[in-house]
C-alpha cells in the first residue's frame, strides 16, 4: 500500500428548524419516505412519537427536532416532514424532520471537530462546509443514549483470570469520536481493570502510537470507529500499515455502521477485524484473539 484510498462519504443534508442544515451519513440510512400512520407508544421518552411499520417490523419514531433541544414539530408541521429510517447500533430507528434537502458529496479529511465551546452536550461530531453552507454532522449515538439511556449500560462480560491478565498484559489505544462510545468503550475495559488510552480522533491516534513505538512501548492492539473528523478509521488503518518502521498493532474498526459495504472495506485498508457497535461479548473476545495472534514480548 501506498496511496491511501480517497474515501468520499455520502451525506443526506436536512432541516429541523429555521434553515441551518444537519447531515447523516448515507451508510447509516436505510430509507426516507413521508409520516405515515403512527402508533402510540406508552411510557416511552417524550421525544418518542410513536411506532411505524417499516418492513414487517414496528419501529420506534424521534422527532429529532425535539430530542436535540429544538420545539417538537406540530401535527401540521409532521404532514409536511419526512421520516429518516436509519440502521445504528443493529438496530432501526426513525427520525422525524422537518424537511430532507438533498445528498451531497464530503471528504472526511475536510469535516472539522466542532468547537469545545458547544460544550460535552452538543449533538454534533462533525463540521462540514458543503457548498459555502455550515452542515453540522449529527451524534447519534449520544442522541439515542438521550432518549434510550439504558443503552449506555453495557453487560459484563464473562472472562477468566488467565484472559484478564493477557488483555491486561497488552498496551490498547481507543479512538472515537462520540462521548457515548467512548464512555462505553472506557466501561468495558474499566469493569476488568484493564489499561488502555483513550483518544477522540484518528490524527491524535496515530501521533500517539507514532510516540509509543519510539518509546520502545508499541501499541498492541487499536479499536478504532471509523467515522471520524479528519483522519478517519480507514485512513489511520492505512496510515498505520503504510509506516515502513512501525510495530504492527492488531486493529479492530468499530463502526455504528451495519452496512456490508463499509465494513468489508476495512480489510482493503488493512485492518485485522471489523465489527458493528456495540456488543462488549464480541469486541472483548475479538480482542482476545488479537492477543493470542501476537507474539508476546
Amino acid at each position: 500500500m501506498s496511496k491511501a484510498p480517497k474515501q468520499l462519504q455520502k451525506l443526506l443534508l436536512f432541516q429541523l428548524a429555521g434553515s441551518r442544515l444537519f447531515g447523516l451519513a448515507t451508510l447509516k440510512i436505510r430509507e426516507i419516505m413521508p409520516v405515515p400512520h403512527l402508533t402510540s407508544l406508552p411510557n416511552s421518552h417524550s421525544t418518542v412519537i410513536g411506532t411505524a411499520t417499516f418492513r414487517g417490523a414496528a419501529v420506534p419514531i424521534i422527532d429529532m427536532a425535539a430530542a436535540v433541544g429544538y420545539r417538537p414539530l406540530t401535527l401540521e408541521e409532521r404532514a409536511q416532514a419526512s421520516i429518516i429510517v436509519t440502521d445504528v447500533h443493529r438496530k432501526e430507528i426513525g427520525f422525524l424532520v422537518r424537511s430532507v434537502q438533498r445528498i451531497v458529496e464530503t471528504d472526511w479529511k475536510e469535516v472539522t471537530t466542532p468547537p469545545t465551546a458547544l460544550g460535552k452536550k452538543a449533538f454534533i461530531t462533525g463540521l462540514a462546509n458543503i457548498e459555502d453552507e455550515l452542515v453540522q454532522l449529527l451524534d447519534l449515538e449520544l442522541l439515542l443514549a438521550h432518549v434510550y439511556p439504558e443503552s449506555l449500560t453495557s453487560q459484563d462480560v464473562l472472562l477468566n483470570d488467565m484472559e484478564i491478565e493477557t488483555l491486561r498484559g497488552m498496551s490498547i489505544l481507543l479512538v472515537d469520536d462520540s462521548i457515548v462510545a467512548r464512555r462505553q468503550l472506557c466501561d468495558v475495559l474499566d469493569r476488568k481493570n484493564i489499561s488502555y488510552q483513550v483518544t477522540h480522533d484518528g490524527t491524535d491516534a496515530l501521533a500517539r502510537i507514532l510516540h509509543d513505538h519510539e518509546a520502545g512501548q508499541p501499541v498492541d492492539i487499536l479499536v478504532s470507529d471509523i467515522e471520524m473528523p479528519g483522519l478517519d478509521g480507514y485512513e489511520l488503518a492505512f496510515e498505520v500499515r503504510n509506516h515502513p518502521h512501525l510495530q504492527q498493532p492488531w486493529i479492530i474498526l468499530h463502526s455504528s455502521l451495519s452496512s456490508e459495504m463499509s465494513l468489508s472495506y476495512a480489510e482493503q485498508v488493512g485492518a485485522n477485524r471489523a465489527l458493528t457497535k456495540f456488543d462488549a461479548h464480541e469486541l472483548l473476545h475479538t480482542m482476545l484473539a488479537a492477543a493470542n495472534d501476537r507474539p508476546l514480548e
